[in-house]
């Protein structure tokens, strides 16, 4: 990477943009259904990135193979963790679904042992970075949330099966590193659009609702803002900081929320909630602490002796 300060930024802003997701899907399910607004957000996201590429000039691949792969990245990275987190949380509880859903970094660690080349797999600076920031998410969100862990174990399973997902999907994403990230993103809405669209027109019948003002525009900002942009900047990092650097992300959405509470809705920032948030964020600085070329290494040459 030639600036890798850059890659940071752009980590902390695909943090800033899937952590106030939440904030606009509160906003939205008043009027708007969870399915149809997964629809309407996947769907309103390819369109714009479609117009986007039309403008540059930028046509998607038409070969079986890549399409076969957006499906696959579409079902871990977006429709089958949205669903799964969608009904799980309404029977699990906020708190212990946020703690399960930030264990991506850790199912990142999980499968590149067992999936990954030796040479490629994460070492013990990473380990000790993903369990730091996993100890700063449950500091964050309490202690106390773990006491209902067990609680309604099915949809506990499924919100943690979510985070298993996006874990998949920071390493399936790597098999896109020839593409543009335009066209990794759009694909793999594409593909998420064409199951969930269908599903909430049976699920929702969308066409009965009548969202107000505000649903509809927090749609729009989910779908254009936390989706479109997010992705492209999601599979850009995946080239640059790899999977487990972007998987890293997980761990600052926590303080976003925090931040965005203390902001808009006057909430008191907690020595614990404030100590969690530091070790998240010292958490993600191991994980994405370069590692030692040892090519670089010059061996030190004795003195010739005359």
């Amino acid at each position: 990477m030639q600036n890798r300060s850059f890659e940071f930024a752009l980590l902390g802003c695909l943090a800033l943009l899937w952590g106030s997701s939440y904030f606009w899907i509160a906003l939205a399910l008043p009027t708007i259904p969870p399915a149809t607004l997964i629809a309407v957000r996947v769907l309103s996201a390819a369109v714009a990135l479609l117009a986007i590429m039309a403008v540059r000039g930028i046509r998607m691949p038409l070969d079986g193979r890549s399409w076969r792969l957006f499906f696959i990245q579409s079902l871990v990275n977006s429709t089958g963790p949205w669903l799964l987190l969608a009904w799980g949380q309404q029977y699990a509880g906020t708190a212990v679904s946020s703690v399960l859903n930030s264990t991506s970094p850790l199912w990142v660690f999980v499968f590149s042992w067992l999936l990954v080349g030796s040479t490629q797999r994460p070492g013990m600076r990473q380990l000790a970075g993903v369990l730091l920031g996993f100890g700063g998410i449950i500091l964050i969100v309490g202690v106390g949330a773990l006491d209902d862990l067990g609680q309604n174990l099915i949809a506990q399973l499924a919100v943690l099966a979510g985070a298993a997902l996006y874990g998949i999907a920071a390493l399936q994403g790597r098999r896109f590193a020839g593409m543009p990230p335009i066209v990794t993103a759009t694909g793999t809405l594409i593909c998420s659009a064409l199951v969930l669209v269908p599903f909430s027109l049976v699920a929702e019948q969308p066409w009965t609702l009548s969202p107000d003002a505000t649903g509809i525009v927090a749609a729009l900002i989910l779908g254009l803002v936390c989706t479109a942009l997010a992705f492209l900047i999601y599979f850009r990092l995946l080239s640059t900081l790899g999977a487990m650097g972007t998987a890293s992300q997980a761990y600052l959405r926590s303080g976003v929320g925090v931040f965005l509470g203390v902001v808009f809705l006057s909430e008191r920032l907690e020595l614990e909630t404030f100590a969690g948030i530091c070790l998240a964020i010292f958490g993600v600085v191991l994980i994405n602490w370069p590692k030692k070329d040892k090519s670089r290494v010059t061996p030190l040459v004795g003195k010739e002796v005359s």
